[in-house]
């Protein structure tokens, strides 16, 4: 994202933890990055990647043996990747699927380049909270792109700041308690979407506990696995297979926003 959005964004919207949940740290034998203060994790890369505005950002790459797709995981604005650990391994567990994310600058131990050889056919982009301005921001640029997901997301700001042509397979996850970002932005963000995936509108759920509710994961599980059938025209549009079916349906410091 450019200087001046990230900048404004950055001004309301992010809450580092301090002290930072880890650290970063290289193996005496190997030479690897490792994370300190959490568990390890043997299929855990680590990078530290060189941003345009001279910071460095920590980045992870949970490696599923069996993963075709690969989730990018921007996280919301109270979490660094320490926190996130649980809910990676659940993932990578439950979808069969790699997860990459990333800390946002000052976030964890975030003050080249990893490839991985994915196809842009093959990659969900995950936004949480703040991560759905990013995630709209880098869908914007990728006309291949397999799907979108947008939990807790916020409308007001992004639909100005990041504008994207909804063309992808949005799924929308949305707490019906809501008391940070109310439950309007996720109706409306799901009305921008041309490509409609049946949205889950958690009963009871609130901004920043929606991954402990049982329906949670079965939805996404559901989302990925619809996804999985989708074939691509020569004209890079996404379609799903006819003969499928798409109609089954820690806790941090947030802002709240208003009605989008």
């Amino acid at each position: 994202m450019g200087n001046v959005t990230s900048g404004v964004a950055a001004k309301f919207a992010f809450f580092p933890p301090d002290p930072p949940t880890y650290d970063v740290c290289r193996d005496e034998e190997d030479g690897r990055l490792l994370f300190t203060g959490i568990t390890a994790d043997k299929n855990v890369d680590v990078h530290l990647l060189d941003t345009k505005g001279g910071n460095r950002v920590v980045a992870t790459f949970w490696k599923h043996p069996m993963g075709r797709f690969t989730i990018l995981y921007s996280h919301g604005n109270a979490a660094d990747l320490g926190q996130m650990q649980e809910l990676f391994i659940e993932l990578r567990a439950h979808l069969r699927v790699n997860i990459m994310s990333y800390d946002y600058s000052g976030y964890g131990a975030s003050s080249g380049k990893s490839e991985y050889g994915i196809k842009q056919e093959d990659m969900i982009l995950y936004g949480q909270s703040v991560g759905s301005g990013p995630t709209l921001h880098l869908a914007s640029s990728l006309e291949r792109l397999r799907g979108v997901v947008l939990h807790s997301a916020i409308l007001s700001g992004i639909r100005v700041l990041y504008p994207v042509k909804m063309t992808f397979w949005f799924d929308i996850f949305k707490g019906t308690n809501d008391d940070i970002v109310d439950l309007s932005h996720g109706k409306r963000l799901w009305e921008l979407s041309k490509e409609k995936y049946d949205p889950l509108w958690v009963q009871g759920g609130g901004h920043c506990n929606l991954e402990t509710f049982p329906e949670y994961i079965k939805h996404l599980r559901v989302f990925v696995n619809a996804m999985e059938k989708l074939s691509f025209t020569k004209r890079n549009k996404p379609r799903l297979d006819p003969t499928s079916s798409i109609t089954e349906s820690k806790h941090n410091k947030c802002l709240r926003f208003g009605k989008g």
